[in-house]
């Protein structure tokens, strides 16, 4: 019945199995000197619209959610999944079935058992409630085999099945207080939460704070070591930092501080330590989008020329002070699916203005070629705007006068690209969320071009050589020939310019010096605190 990572790929490394096959103990590590007990507080960019990742994606769900919330698995730095509500897993032989078995101590908030119908609850509300459709799509069907095991049942094999079960995307609810409501706006949804984490809600004030106490009943024994977590509320940037450096903030992710802020920390410490690990599942991406269906951006060479037109490496050196890397296609440089084999784009204006000849854009009296615009995010200045002041200044030396254009918010943004799809060129960060099948399809499959929706394929590329790849990638069980097939899509996709891709955004982590046994897997900052403690 079970079967070995041979027979069938993991969702991200053949490895993976091997672990899934049997039961494996959770990640131990070393707490010399651990002082016991304590506040956490971190700090959060904006306040979550909700705290239930069933129903939404993102840093601001995502990071109180997964410590409100356990999940079948959770997942090391190097992609291998472990043990978390579910202690063991197997496949069936065809694959099309993943057989979980609970851990059976395991309690809610409100004290009532965690079982198997609330697993099969939970896995189908996230199908039906999460913007990332294809992440369960082939889920047929949960069944509750007795108490603590449950068997999912798939009408296809689906490799992305395990990532799929982190904390970030899979939370499991208890199906007495969420199964009484439509999900998406529950009354319990940011008051009154009752989770399965290590945490439980205390308090939520909209913009101020989220207070989250130690579960005493939680299913690890000694864990979490940590009292209590406080996510402060601190928009602007500067205050963020001027917290940290003041003791009041004592850790902070994804975005939250400008590159300069965490540059500085990185050569001078001051009692903080900035780090980039753990954002491989992440996947952020900053590219250069083109309107493939609008003139002249139909034309591959226009969009080539543009390439070549970008410094990226004094976007990189200069701008992000060396803090960023080259991005060279649509998987992020993290994930196990990534080649840099494929058409590079070096700086070369000279080729930029010979592909612009070819292709019938020759200078005019003042040595202008073209007239266009550019969009960017709204209040993504650092990897937005100021990119895209740095491409006008380039463009402009091929003959492209751009100009750069600003919008009050992000509804406009999603209304004037996605909507209306007018504009030349978007300047975007949009993330890879683990796995292709979850946050790279939707870029670039025919079937994904959703009038009126942010992040889909909004740049209106079709290529059905393309769109065949990456349907036979999204079923693909053995993990070597899944890896091929992606090398292939990167290698088009990299040739066909419908975005020109310019490097991982740089995200960091930046705590006190005196924590310890911080989550550093793939999900970063989005994945329990259950281990870490404070040294004194």
């Amino acid at each position: 019945m079970n079967i070995t990572k041979r027979n069938f790929g993991s969702a991200i490394l053949g490895a993976a199995l091997i672990a899934a096959a049997s039961s494996i103990s959770p990640l131990s590590h070393g707490q010399a000197h651990a002082a016991e007990g304590g506040e956490l507080v971190l700090g959060l960019g904006g306040s979550p619209p909700t705290l239930l990742g069933a129903v939404q994606s993102g840093f601001g769900t995502g990071q109180p959610g997964s410590q409100l919330f356990a999940s079948p698995l959770r997942y090391d730095e190097d992609w291998t999944p472990q043990p978390y509500l579910a202690k063991s897993w197997s496949f069936s032989e065809d694959g099309l079935t993943l057989t979980l078995d609970l851990v059976e101590n395991a309690t809610f908030h409100d004290g009532e058992p965690i079982e198997a119908h609330d697993v099969a609850f939970s896995i189908m509300a996230v199908k039906a409630n999460h913007p990332f459709k294809t992440m369960l799509s082939p889920v047929d069907r949960v069944e509750t085999i007795d108490n603590h095991t449950v068997a999912i049942h798939l009408t296809h094999k689906h490799p992305v099945l395990l990532l799929t079960m982190a904390p970030v995307l899979m939370p499991i609810m208890p199906e007495h207080i969420y199964g009484d409501a439509e999900l998406r706006g529950h009354p319990r949804s940011l008051q009154n939460v009752v989770g399965s984490g290590p945490f439980m809600l205390t308090e939520f004030v909209a913009d101020q704070h989220i207070i989250l106490d130690r579960n005493p009943n939680y299913f690890i024994a000694d864990r979490p070591k940590l009292d209590r977590l406080v996510y402060r509320t601190i928009r602007d940037r500067s205050n963020m930092l001027l917290s940290m450096q003041r003791g009041e903030v004592h850790y902070n992710a994804y975005t939250s501080l400008t590159l300069r802020d965490v540059d500085r920390i990185k050569k001078n410490g001051d009692g903080l330590v900035a780090t980039d690990v753990g954002y491989q599942a992440v996947g952020p991406l900053n590219w250069i989008a083109f309107n493939t269906q609008r003139e002249p951006w139909t034309d591959k060479r226009v969009r080539q020329a543009i390439a070549y037109a970008v410094d990226k490496e004094f976007i990189i050196e200069k701008m992000q002070l060396g803090l960023s890397t080259r991005a060279s296609g649509p998987i992020a440089n993290g994930s196990p699916f990534h080649t840099a084999d494929v058409p590079q784009y070096d700086y070369d204006p000279d080729k930029a203005m010979a592909l612009l000849d070819e292709a019938g854009f020759e200078p005019d009296a003042n040595g202008v070629r073209m007239n266009i615009n550019i969009d960017w995010i709204p209040g993504s200045q650092e990897y937005g705007k100021n990119v895209g002041e740095a491409v006008k200044a380039q463009l402009k030396k091929i003959g492209v006068n751009a100009t750069v254009r600003s919008l009050p918010d992000f509804g406009s943004w999603i209304g004037r690209i996605a909507g209306e799809n007018d504009y030349d060129l978007s300047l975007e960060t949009v993330f890879n969320w683990g796995d292709p099948v979850i946050g790279v399809h939707r870029t670039y499959v025919t079937s994904n071009i959703r009038k009126g929706v942010p992040f889909s394929n909004t740049s209106l590329y079709s290529n059905p050589e393309v769109d065949a790849l990456l349907d036979k990638a999204a079923v693909e069980a053995d993990a070597e020939e899944r890896t091929k097939l992606y090398h292939e899509f990167q290698k088009i996709i990299a040739e066909d310019v419908p975005l020109h891709h310019l490097h991982v955004v740089p995200y960091f982590t930046v705590h006190s010096d005196k924590l310890m046994d911080l989550p550093e897997g793939i999900w970063g900052g989005m994945a329990p605190f259950d281990r870490a403690y404070w040294t004194e």
